[in-house]
């Protein structure tokens, strides 16, 4: 089993203004969405949201980039951070598509998905940077709770714990006798990070000096959460 970090996987930055409401309000939605498309079918799950979760890094950092530009200013490694994180869910994304296997119709959605989300999220980022960072951050902070019902699903049985897919040994750097559950593991802890980075940066650009003064356990979340190791 790999040796994860310690990371409190039970966060949830409360609300404080406009802003993070309507980026809370728009994460709920999107999760009511993938509960009723994907039920309790995680690795399908996790092929389709992880195309959408490769995107915000990607238009963050190319954004970001190009006002350093603009402004003839440091970036202060942001860029970098969310180059990282880009390439980090698009890792997710080609592991999971070894465990699911997506049909022609879920590859069509990966597109469609990606697609409007890449635009509505480049138009939001343009719009309030605040905001899209907010929005991701309430994403990932999903992301973990949906990966810790996916390990739930496989401690009970309900889910097959099958050997680790090659391209996660290598990328995680995980046993070669790595299962599926030492993978949804390394990608809760992954997906844990990118909710305190894109919270982190949110605050930031709110003047928030102490960035994490207002995270508590999410209360929908929290038990659940705490009983999967």
């Amino acid at each position: 089993m790999p040796n994860t970090p310690y990371i409190d996987l039970a966060v949830h930055h409360r609300p404080e203004n406009a802003s993070d409401r309507v980026a809370l309000a728009f994460t709920k939605a999107m999760r009511f969405c993938a509960d009723t498309f994907f039920a309790k079918r995680y690795g399908h799950r996790a092929v389709v949201l992880e195309t959408i979760a490769a995107v915000p890094g990607m238009v963050g950092a190319t954004l970001k980039h190009l006002r350093a530009l603009r402004d003839m200013s440091d970036d202060h490694g942001w860029i970098r951070t969310l180059l990282e994180e880009a390439e980090n869910e698009r890792m997710h994304l080609m592991t999971f598509i070894e465990v699911a296997q997506p049909t022609r119709f879920e590859r069509f959605v990966i597109i469609s998905a990606q697609w409007v989300f890449y635009l509505a999220y480049f138009l939001l980022y343009l719009a309030s940077a605040k905001t899209a960072h907010r929005v991701i951050g309430y994403f990932e902070e999903e992301a973990v709770y949906s990966y810790t019902l996916y390990l739930q699903e496989i401690d009970d049985g309900r889910a097959a714990n099958g050997p680790a897919p090659d391209i996660a040994k290598h990328y995680w750097n995980l046993p070669a006798d790595a299962t599926l559950r030492d993978v949804v593991l390394v990608v809760r802890a992954d997906e844990a990070h990118h909710r305190d980075v894109n919270h982190g940066l949110a605050s930031e650009m709110s003047g928030d000096a102490a960035a994490f003064a207002h995270v508590s356990p999410y209360p929908e979340h929290a038990d659940t959460i705490r009983k999967v190791a």
